[in-house]
């Protein structure tokens, strides 16, 4: 999976492209710490470009959400695809995440 990181506004937007899968959770959690450490209000992955979600990265976007709520952050989803928001719908963790269906959405909703 590609990652690629901005800032705006004291957001980080991660933009995740390719299959999100336990072979890219190293370079995931690496992303995410680095945006964590900039000392960031909030934190916004961009799915748009995202194919496949596997038990391993539905596991890792759970213990981010729950890290980013422990250190008083917010995180949000934008841009899920059908078959992504659908796996999330199917294991039940649809409501536990904050999504967006558009990029701009989820930043606007930081202000």
């Amino acid at each position: 999976m590609k990652i690629e990181s901005q800032k705006q506004n004291g957001i980080v937007i991660l933009q995740l492209q390719g299959e999100f899968t336990v072979e890219s959770l190293k370079s995931f959690e690496e992303a995410v710490s680095n945006a964590l450490v900039a000392g960031t209000e909030g934190l916004v992955l961009d799915m748009t470009r995202v194919i496949l979600l596997d038990s391993a990265s539905l596991e890792q976007l759970v213990e981010l959400s729950e890290r980013c709520r422990e250190q008083t952050r917010q995180l949000k989803l934008a841009g899920l695809d059908e078959n992504c928001r659908k796996i999330l719908e199917i294991t039940r963790l649809l409501p536990q995440l904050d999504t967006y269906s558009e990029l701009t959405e989820a930043v606007k909703s930081f202000v």
